[in-house]
């Protein structure tokens, strides 16, 4: 097997915040947390996921324009986490990075021969301004952008979008890299330059041999342009493989969840079922106990990590869902959820009607009212308080699930070892 271009393992990449006196909040934002994948070379590799869930992060932490906490990122067998930037510089040439906003990446007072030819000057692959300036002429030609000598001297401001990003595109190939993240590198695009722009990509990949980490929040795209693909959710990779194996029956419902979300353009189908994850995503600063996932999942069950924080969020939503009678009746007996404490492994309420209290939570029990039930062990009376328990609920490691890696334990009680 040809060995990887880039191989990733168990990288980390937490962000320190500052917190108040008494904050319960964790003193780290967990932006990559424990991602372990590989590039083979001349591959395409796309990354997926909501915003939020780390994607530019670990495209510049694999550059190390951020800085990894912890894990390894391999590049030509070199380890590249360790070192410092001036040993990183020598390698800066053969690492690319395709920004998501061309009008924030490019310098308004460059011209376009400055601007895309800067490289060349740092890394001294240019000996004399006319030798800068017939590269990067070459290049633009090679972006579309021809004839090449008429853009030289115009300032980015007299560009179109389309136009701009070819100059991104420009300026990360103009050292001739073997490795380039691209970051959305079509978000900011109209629709009709989108495709264009894609097309024009994947030529350079193939003329050029380059290798890519595509990072897009849009499945259709990914499968127009990657070989396989990896979902990230907070911070972890819940599903990679291939590409057409993960579209064709994906195994997470993370990943079910975001083919859901792609508009049909048959009729037919609009009304579909479809598993869509409820609320937003959750705070990567506090990331919800077991698999990150579970609080949205449309699948959850007994084993996924179910906590007192679920138990609050469930009488949050259901009181906006019954009548007044019963919302009136329900804080009665829980006695408010601002009073309940949640403690490792349960939670405690100490000001509500206790005898009132377990009914209802033995009676939501029996009938599975939510999956986060399914994981009660114990609801205890003692005195006026009343405890409620929940089983364990490991967060979920990479296993092998039908040609690709899946972290998730339908398919298989796993432990993630932190």
């Amino acid at each position: 097997m040809t060995q990887p271009l880039l191989d990733v393992v168990d990288l980390h990449t937490h962000f320190p915040v500052r917190g108040g006196l008494f904050s319960r909040r964790s003193d780290v934002v967990r932006a990559v947390d424990g991602v372990t994948f590989d590039i083979a070379p001349g591959e395409v590799f796309g990354l997926v996921g909501e915003s939020g869930s780390g994607k530019t992060t670990l495209g510049r932490t694999l550059l190390k324009l951020v800085d990894p906490t912890s894990g390894s990122i391999i590049y030509r067998g070199r380890d590249l986490a360790p070192l410092r930037e001036r040993e990183m510089r020598p390698l800066r040439r053969e690492l690319a990075l395709v920004s998501q906003d061309p009008n924030a990446s490019l310098n308004p007072a460059m011209t376009v021969a400055q601007g895309v030819g800067h490289p060349l000057m740092i890394h001294g692959l240019a000996s004399s301004r006319t030798q800068m300036r017939d590269r990067v002429g070459e290049m633009l030609e090679r972006v579309g952008l021809t004839p090449g000598e008429r853009f030289l001297d115009v300032y980015p401001e007299d560009l179109s979008g389309g136009q701009k990003q070819r100059l991104v595109i420009a300026r990360a190939l103009i050292t001739e890299p073997s490795f380039v993240v691209a970051d959305e590198p079509v978000a900011a695009l109209d629709m009709s330059v989108r495709a264009r722009v894609l097309e024009l990509m994947l030529d350079l990949q193939r003329d050029l041999g380059l290798t890519y980490l595509f990072i897009t929040h849009d499945l259709a795209t990914a499968r127009f342009l990657c070989d396989r693909i990896g979902i990230l959710y907070l911070g972890n990779l819940v599903e990679w493989g291939d590409a057409d194996t993960l579209f064709g029956d994906p195994q997470h419902p993370y990943t079910r969840a975001l083919l859901d979300a792609i508009p049909l353009p048959d009729p037919g189908r609009r009304e579909r079922d479809k598993d869509l994850p409820v609320g937003e995503m959750p705070d990567a600063q506090e990331p919800p106990s077991g698999c990150r996932f579970h609080p949205r999942c449309p699948a959850a069950f007994e084993p996924c990590g179910w906590t007192g924080d679920d138990l609050i969020g469930f009488f949050e939503r259901r009181w906006t869902e019954v009548d007044t009678d019963a919302v009136r009746a329900e804080v009665e007996a829980t006695g408010g959820l601002d009073d309940a404490a949640v403690r490792d492994g349960g939670i405690r309420f100490d000001a509500g009607d206790a005898p009132a209290l377990v009914r209802l939570l033995e009676d939501l029990r029996a009938r599975q009212a939510h999956p986060l039930f399914t994981a009660v062990e114990a609801i205890e009376r003692d005195g006026d308080h009343v405890e409620v328990s929940f089983g364990p609920g490991p967060e979920p490691a990479l296993q092998r699930v039908a040609g690709r890696e899946v972290a998730c334990h339908l398919h298989g009680i796993t432990t993630r070892e932190r």
